[in-house]
């Protein structure tokens, strides 16, 4: 069709990814450059705790521009029934879990920002816990 852009080559994102959505619909944030030093490639914020739901469109969204998913990282706590597997079009995903406490929205964004730094050296937890996010309460401990 004339005037229509080719899709983005494997491994890329479209340019429109990058651009600026309303405050509040934006829930993931990648770091894109070819040359990568930093432990973390992105940072999703979902909108519900269902990961059958959630996860597999994700994923399927970003295998069309950057190629198979083998390995997702997600906070255990944030999850109800959270598997160790799922199986997308075919494709197995291992879903890596840990607790990582929970985040107001404005730690949320600063952690979301913080992950997708090329130089980034920081897990997870670390980068929630720096930007003020409350610490995973330890199982059989109460809070007051």
């Amino acid at each position: 069709m004339a005037g229509t852009d080719p899709p983005p080559a494997v491994g890329r994102l479209p340019d429109g990814v990058h651009e600026s959505v309303r405050p509040g619909t934006a829930l993931l944030r990648l770091e894109t450059t070819q040359e990568r030093t930093g432990v973390l490639d992105g940072a999703w914020w979902p909108r519900s705790r269902d990961v059958a739901t959630e996860l597999p469109g994700l994923i399927r969204t970003l295998s069309e521009h950057l190629g198979p998913i083998s390995r997702v990282g997600l906070d255990s706590a944030a999850w109800d029934g959270l598997p160790t597997r799922l199986v997308v079009d075919g494709q197995v995903v291992h879903l890596d879990a840990s607790s990582v406490g929970d985040a107001s929205p404005t730690a949320a964004r600063a952690a979301m920002a913080q992950a997708v730094r090329a130089d980034n050296l920081k897990g997870a937890e670390q980068i929630l816990l720096d930007t003020g996010a409350e610490p995973p309460v330890p199982p059989g401990v109460t809070t007051t």
